[in-house]
């Protein structure tokens, strides 16, 4: 994380690492603030614990897989102090990492190659000789609930529009008093979803979200977690519940729910998918479980919104 003021502070979280990493990162940047977190709590509490560390109106969040272009901090601090007021994050332009060549349809991947799927489902696979694709301009939410990346493997040219629905926490800067207005990350999430959720609770505080297209970083995309890991897909399945029945419309969270359902159900005759659908459906019955819990942070967020929910929806 870094943290933009009068003078640039540098905040690194390591988030309950086992190995040598703290002492390595000190030794590294000895001009740096190391928080060595006892216990992993998530993408949410590392990026707060750095949050809370630092002192400056304007908050940088860079993730431990992406790396910055010259430049991207001056960037984002720019575009913030250029805004208007109410402009509570920007969020940069992250490249996908190597180059991608997306195959035919109809051709099956190898077992052990890597495929990643843009959003018309189309598999990409690294090559040396590919292209250099995009991994966001910002966060969208469709009319499912689902939070997805602006210009998910769109060609790396591509020209964004200035005003997006959300923020990626991984190459952001947030305003501090958007965060003092509405609160920080939520660590109950633990990881994904995160951003897409504040972005709900600041939208409904009026706050707005912005790109900045020369605030560029390479990422290598779920290289933490993977997109087929435990934790993926049964965070991934029950988070997008979670902030649909906290934040969205009723329409938007039944549909979330019976999309995941039926996902779940679906795989479960399906050979190599049967873990895939177990761990949807088990994130689809511990949403279920704690629906009261859930239901009450609802009634809570309506309280405290001042923008009305149907004037937020995303998939309006």
């Amino acid at each position: 994380m870094l943290a933009e003021g009068t003078a640039d502070e540098v905040v690194v979280v390591d988030n309950g690492s086992s190995d040598d990493s703290v002492a390595v990162l000190r030794r590294a940047l000895p001009g740096a603030t190391v928080i060595a977190r006892e216990h992993n709590g998530g993408f949410a509490a590392g990026a707060n614990a750095g949050i809370r560390h630092a002192h400056a109106d304007v908050v940088v969040l860079l993730n431990n897989d992406a790396v910055p272009a010259p430049g991207f901090v001056r960037a984002l601090r720019d575009h913030l102090t250029r805004a208007a007021p109410e402009v509570a994050a920007v969020t940069g332009r992250i490249v996908l990492a190597g180059r991608w060549t997306g195959l035919p349809a109809g051709v099956v991947p190898a077992p052990d190659q890597r495929v990643l799927r843009d959003h018309g489902g189309r598999a990409w696979t690294p090559s040396a000789d590919g292209e250099v694709r995009l991994n966001s301009t910002g966060v969208l939410v469709d009319r499912d609930g689902n939070g997805m990346d602006r210009d998910w493997f769109a060609p790396v040219d591509r020209v964004a529009g200035v005003d997006v629905f959300g923020f990626s926490g991984g190459a952001s800067a947030l305003r501090r008093s958007a965060l003092d207005d509405v609160g920080l990350l939520d660590e109950s999430l633990f990881m994904y979803y995160e951003d897409t959720e504040l972005a709900w609770r600041l939208r409904r505080r009026g706050w707005r979200v912005e790109h900045a297209s020369d605030a560029v970083v390479e990422h290598d995309h779920s290289a933490s977690s993977g997109v087929q890991s435990d934790l993926f897909v049964f965070r991934n399945a029950r988070n997008r519940m979670v902030v649909a029945l906290w934040h969205a419309p009723w329409g938007t969270v039944l549909r979330a729910s019976a999309r995941t359902l039926f996902r779940g159900l679906r795989g479960l005759g399906a050979g190599s998918t049967r873990r895939e659908a177990r761990l949807v459906l088990a994130a689809f019955g511990d949403v279920a479980r704690t629906l009261p819990v859930h239901l009450a942070r609802r009634r809570r967020e309506s309280q405290r919104a001042s923008v009305p929910r149907r004037r937020v929806d995303p998939g309006a």
